[in-house]
């Protein structure tokens, strides 16, 4: 399991603005530059590599990169090499050194010239392990935090269906897995803890819940019919499906303990479906065919004063479809019809503005990121229907899944040590 230590400040720099625990001096407008010292023992490298990803992954932080003979210069047997560490346009150095235990890690303030901070975090798994993975990509979340005040996503991870089955890949795109054995689960998503999954089944049909730990799934509920799009509320003591049996499909509210579904939407034969919570849990967004065609609606987490959020279109552009809510509760992204083909978008719940987020090929299925600045969404830009993850302050994408195609990402929120 990974502990991490009490903050330790070494210096009275570390009265910073709120937000930057460690006093670093930057232009609050740029990304901080930070070197990552080379790192001793057989998976030093590594180390260093996976945390220098995390940091250009989180687009937060601009991590400077070391050629072999610099990145010796910069750590001196005496220390920081503080002169050369300038020059490079560093805000700050980190040096991490693997223990018995697990990892020290220390940081160091170039303008100050003095240690900001230390800290120890155990871990007994093994180098290269999954979970030797994880406690680095925590060390990179941290991080993040202190030079930036803001929580790093590098410790999360998304799941996606391929090959009828779920998988789960991390957030750098490493260590994809399958977390459910072949067979017909759809529309995966997390619990607020990141340790349960629901999802449903079309064989029998239903909505199931999973735990990672321990592998065991169970019927949540079950009958004749179509079950799909189940998610947790945001206190993780039920989940809210779509189910229907002749015409129409509607949204349906579940305890966790199980019983039968009580129904929320009154869609009237239309289909009713995806439904995404606010953070407060107190609305939801949905899908919804009452219109004659799909739009996005929101309504009270009890089914009441249902209201159209997405402008009413006609004609070809008129559809709307698998909303989701951001963390930070400003925005609701979804795929819309442009052009013939479906593209992310995202509107503003103040002033209800549109944003369209991409336009190289057919891009659909948003799902957050829990610091509400990335998405992950599904796209055929590369030939085949892979995740992509988008930076929605820059535009920056990366794609994050290869090989067989893969459908309905939802990514984690940010993930418990291991």
């Amino acid at each position: 399991m990974l502990s991490v230590a009490a903050l330790r400040p070494l210096s009275a720099q570390d009265n910073a603005s709120r937000g930057v625990r460690i006093g670093l001096t930057y232009d609050p407008g740029s990304k901080p530059g930070v070197v990552v010292l080379p790192v001793t023992g057989s998976a030093g490298d590594s180390v260093r590599a996976i945390v220098q990803r995390d940091f250009d992954f989180g687009d937060r932080i601009n991590p400077i990169v070391l050629d072999a003979a610099t990145a010796s210069e910069a750590s001196r047997g005496s220390g920081p090499n503080w002169p050369l560490l300038a020059k490079l346009g560093a805000a700050a150095a980190v040096q991490i050194t693997p223990t018995a235990s697990g990892f020290h890690l220390a940081v160091f303030n170039v303008a100050t010239k003095q240690t900001a901070l230390i800290r120890d975090y155990a871990t007994s798994a093994a180098p290269q392990s999954r979970a030797w993975r994880a406690a680095l990509h925590g060390i990179a979340d941290d991080l993040e935090e202190a030079f930036t005040g803001v929580r790093g996503i590098a410790r999360t991870r998304v799941l996606f269906e391929r090959g009828k089955r779920i998988w789960v890949v991390d957030s750098d795109g490493e260590n994809v897995m399958p977390v459910s054995d072949v067979g017909t689960p759809l529309s995966p998503s997390w619990d607020p803890s990141g340790r349960t999954i629901t999802y449903s089944t079309i064989v029998p049909a239903g909505i199931s819940v999973l735990d990672l730990s321990s592998g065991r799934a169970r019927t949540l509920v079950s009958g004749p019919g179509v079950f799909i799009s189940p998610v947790f509320s945001p206190d993780g003591s039920s989940v809210v499906y779509a189910h229907g049996v002749d015409a129409g499909v509607d949204l349906f509210t579940v305890p966790l303990s199980g019983g039968g579904g009580r129904r929320l939407s009154v869609g009237r034969g239309s289909d009713n479906v995806s439904p995404s919570f606010s953070p407060d849990g107190r609305r939801i967004v949905f899908m919804s065919g009452r219109a004659g065609h799909p739009e996005i609606y929101t309504m009270d987490a009890d089914g009441t004063n249902v209201d159209l959020l997405t402008p009413l279109d006609i004609g070809e552009n008129a559809y709307r479809a698998s909303p989701d809510w951001s963390p930070d509760g400003r925005l609701v992204a979804f795929q819309s019809q442009i052009g013939g083909t479906f593209q992310v978008l995202t509107i503003n719940l103040r002033d209800r503005s549109l944003r369209q987020l991409t336009s190289d090929g057919r891009n659909e299925d948003p799902s957050w990121a829990p610091d509400g600045r990335h998405l992950t969404f599904v796209s055929n830009r590369s030939g085949v229907r892979q995740l992509w993850v988008l930076d929605i302050e820059t535009g920056r994408s990366r794609q994050l899944t290869r090989g067989a195609p893969v459908r309905v990402p939802a990514w984690s929120p940010r993930l418990a040590a291991e």
